[in-house]
């Protein structure tokens, strides 16, 4: 009799840890779920913004046809730009630094091409390069927020799998925390604006 409730305290102590390691995990992965599609938004935002750099590159060339360094330099910055791409599953912290100083490039370069328009009064007035600025100024916004974003969905992320006890399933089970984006070196002063 006294060996029953010692069994089925030990099984009932075994079902409600093991209920809990579940729930754990589950909580764990859907955390990190979150955080790499936060991630995959944030590409996304960087993405638009390349798609519309070569319609103003083109609105541009119409008017600018002498400035064919700064329009170059834009060019070569968003193929950089585009081409160091973040995977969730090999993050390093090199790697996602890389890929912020290449974003980071592509909006210098782009600074100093919509600085262009002051030279060009017939640019400034035309239509097709202010609807693309405009874009441009709601891209960059959204970029802003979704790094917001993601940063807090990665703070959400690092901080359930750091806890205590959840820290030791994560470890058991391969959950590491992931970086943040940061401020690039600099960022506290004004970008200046040079030809």
């Amino acid at each position: 009799m006294k060996l029953n409730k010692t069994l089925i305290g030990i099984i009932a102590a075994v079902v409600i840890i093991g209920g809990w390691a579940v729930s754990s995990y589950n909580s764990m992965v859907g955390e990190q779920e979150k955080a790499t599609t936060a991630l995959a938004n944030l590409q996304s935002t960087y993405q638009r913004r390349a798609d519309l750099i070569p319609n103003l590159v083109e609105t541009v060339k119409g008017y600018a046809a002498h400035e064919k360094q700064t329009l170059e330099d834009v060019v070569a910055a968003r193929s950089k730009a585009t081409q160091v791409t973040l995977d969730p599953a090999n993050m390093t912290p090199e790697k996602l630094k890389e890929f912020q100083q290449a974003q980071g490039e592509l909006g210098a370069a782009l600074g100093r091409l919509i600085a262009i328009q002051e030279n060009y009064p017939d640019l400034k007035a035309n239509e097709n390069f202010r609807d693309l600025q405009v874009q441009l100024e709601g891209t960059e916004n959204r970029i802003n927020e979704a790094r917001n974003s993601y940063n807090k969905t990665i703070q959400e992320y690092n901080t359930s799998i750091r806890k205590f006890p959840r820290n030791i399933f994560a470890g058991m089970f391969g959950f590491s925390t992931m970086d943040k984006f940061e401020a690039e070196a600099g960022a506290e002063k004004a970008p200046q604006v040079k030809f």
